[in-house]
């Protein structure tokens, strides 16, 4: 939860300092621009934040049919597409530290508790059930972090990083990685969140940017050989 709030004040910190140009710039993301995808970080953690919206938006995910988390991003969207750009950041700024308290709340039976809906690793072939604590721990803080990286890869204004942050989170999804894959290989990423590991000898090694092996493994870049693994964000 330490790492959740140091990254919604993060996002927060990116969302006050984009120009009205910056808003209407198109993402990686299919079909969002950035207002669109702060719209959905925004929706994202106001589930987190209250127990009632989170059943809201459920239930509205669930009446729209499909894949699950397409239908509920969207859901989270729609909700925030009336905003302006101030009052998004408005809210965005009231919600950052309940969404940290919301989550911390959650009980251990309810973080080891499977999720009912695969999730989508790398759809469609790879799909996965996950902990509602795989979520709730990892995947919210991962999810943020990441749309940071994709709203600085489209404005060009540096990401902010850390060691002591952002190295926290990119080593635990290189461990990750490492794990899916279960191969031998060397990893060094380079930059302020970056590092060196190595599992077990023999195998390939990697020299690259943190951030950009993070937008790799996420599935946002093309990786060969043990970086075509998928790592979910």
């Amino acid at each position: 939860m330490r790492l959740a709030a140091t990254e919604y004040a993060r996002f927060l910190d990116v969302l006050r300092s984009l120009s009205p140009q910056d808003w209407a710039l198109p993402t990686c993301n299919t079909g969002w621009d950035v207002r669109t995808l702060a719209g959905h970080v925004t929706g994202m953690t106001h589930m987190s934040a209250s127990l009632r919206e989170q059943l809201s938006q459920v239930r509205a995910a669930k009446s729209r049919g499909g894949v699950f988390i397409d239908a509920l991003t969207d859901e989270q969207v729609r909700r925030t597409a009336n905003l302006s750009t101030g009052a998004l950041i408005d809210q965005f700024a009231m919600l950052g530290p309940k969404a940290v308290r919301g989550r911390k709340r959650a009980p251990a039976f309810v973080r080891g508790r499977a999720m009912s809906d695969e999730q989508p690793i790398n759809p469609p072939t790879e799909m996965e059930r996950w902990t509602f604590g795989y979520l709730i721990d990892v995947i919210l803080t991962r999810d943020t972090w990441m749309h940071r990286s994709d709203i600085a890869e489209v404005t060009s204004k540096p990401m902010t990083l850390t060691a002591e942050h952002d190295g926290v989170l990119v080593r635990d999804v290189a461990a990750e990685w490492a794990s899916r894959h279960g191969q031998a290989c060397s990893l060094t990423l380079t930059g302020p969140a970056g590092g060196t590991w190595s599992w077990g000898s023999g195998g390939p090694s990697y020299e690259l940017d943190a951030v950009q092996f993070a937008r790799i493994v996420s599935g946002r870049g093309e990786g060969e050989g043990l970086l075509a693994t998928r790592v979910p964000f």
